[in-house]
């Protein structure tokens, strides 16, 4: 379940249904990746085909990660049954 959204833009898209803070060519895969999180109870329930779900590493490792588009993603904590700080990043970017 989707416990913490840190992200304003994705906050707002969860919550209120408000798109504009999504680019329009992101929004189908955005509302995807998060149903899947907020049915999830466990991080490997998002390692659905076509989502590029991963574990980070280093200074990253407890955060999970699947694509929104090229360097975009949905990177994400676990706490108990409950997805936590989701975020919207380019963490490539740096």
């Amino acid at each position: 379940m989707l416990r913490t959204i840190k992200s304003r833009s994705l906050k707002r898209f969860w919550e209120d249904d408000d798109a504009s803070g999504i680019r329009p060519d992101w929004r189908k895969r955005t509302k995807i990746i998060l149903d899947v999180l907020q049915a999830a109870s466990r991080p490997e329930d998002v390692a659905v085909p076509g989502l590029g779900f991963h574990p980070l590493k280093g200074d990253r490792a407890g955060t999970y990660s699947v694509t929104v588009s090229r360097n975009w993603r949905i990177t994400f904590r676990w706490d108990g049954e409950d997805a936590i700080d989701v975020e919207l990043e380019d963490y490539h970017d740096g």
